[in-house]
């Protein structure tokens, strides 16, 4: 990994009014290039608002999308990561995720792992993909699916040292700092990965309120930045790899730079795979 700048922004997303979201969009993307950032990342369905009265990016929309997004990733040197609702022309919707590298590549993550009120309304991908930006490999983890800790070392195994984790979070919920506090930083230490989480706020126009909250936590699990304003919001924190690297280089004999996931015995972990 080398030295990495994002931006995590907590932004509102009215349910269909996608051109009012992407302007506001835009506005972050063109904040995080004068603030010379690698990577930013939008919460989940930013571009569409997140609600169970969808209205998807049917093929020609994502056509459209995937222009606009390969556009602003080259002109502003940086990847984006940013959540819509895709339509699915042989069932119901996906949970998506665009992924838009300066280089001019597209890929897609589709939420794999569905909440309790979401498999009435959503499609469910069936993929663990890990992207490669310029400076770092990444993997994203959409709200529900971080409670599910072998996503992460799935996503680990494959090489990841970012996850970003998206959220449609509401204040019903409960406390989001609280809550996130509880079980992202195990995430980041037992997979030695930074871990990267933002939120919707304000209201999506359908009557939800989004709490919204930042946060970023080293692969030790130490917090290093947080946001939880209660405000839209963009936060910039550049992310130093020494540690990751110390660690995964393995030349290290002290207990502080262990890279414990050298240390697995999979054939008894069988029980995991049922």
């Amino acid at each position: 990994m080398k030295k990495t700048k994002i931006a995590l922004v907590q932004m509102e997303s009215l349910v269909g009014k996608r051109q009012l979201n992407l302007e506001k969009i835009e506005y972050y993307v063109k904040e995080s290039y004068k603030n010379k950032v690698d990577i930013i990342c939008f919460p989940e369905a930013a571009i569409d608002g997140y609600s169970k009265e969808v209205y998807p990016a049917e093929n020609e929309e994502v056509l459209e999308l995937q222009k606009l997004f390969n556009t602003w990733a080259r002109d502003y040197s940086i990847t984006i990561l940013v959540g819509f609702i895709e339509g699915n022309s042989t069932d119901k919707p996906y949970i998506s995720y665009l992924i838009a590298t300066p280089d001019g590549k597209i890929d897609f993550y589709r939420k794999s792992h569905l909440g309790k009120s979401e498999i009435e309304h959503f499609s469910s991908g069936n993929e663990l993909p890990v992207f490669k930006t310029p400076t770092s490999t990444i993997g994203i983890q959409i709200c529900w699916e971080t409670h599910f800790p072998e996503i992460s070392r799935v996503m680990a195994l494959k090489g990841v040292d970012i996850i970003f984790t998206p959220f449609a979070s509401p204040v019903r919920t409960g406390d989001r700092r609280d809550i996130w506090l509880k079980y992202l930083p195990a995430r980041a230490y037992d997979n030695t990965v930074f871990i990267a989480a933002c939120n919707l706020i304000g209201i999506n126009g359908k009557g939800t309120t989004y709490g919204g909250g930042l946060m970023v936590l080293d692969p030790k699990g130490n917090l290093i930045k947080e946001d939880f304003n209660e405000e839209e919001s963009i936060l910039f924190v550049e992310l130093d790899p020494e540690l990751i690297n110390n660690i995964r280089r393995q030349d290290n004999n002290s207990m502080k730079f262990r890279y414990y996931m050298n240390h697995r015995r999979p054939e008894l972990y069988r029980e995991i795979g049922k």
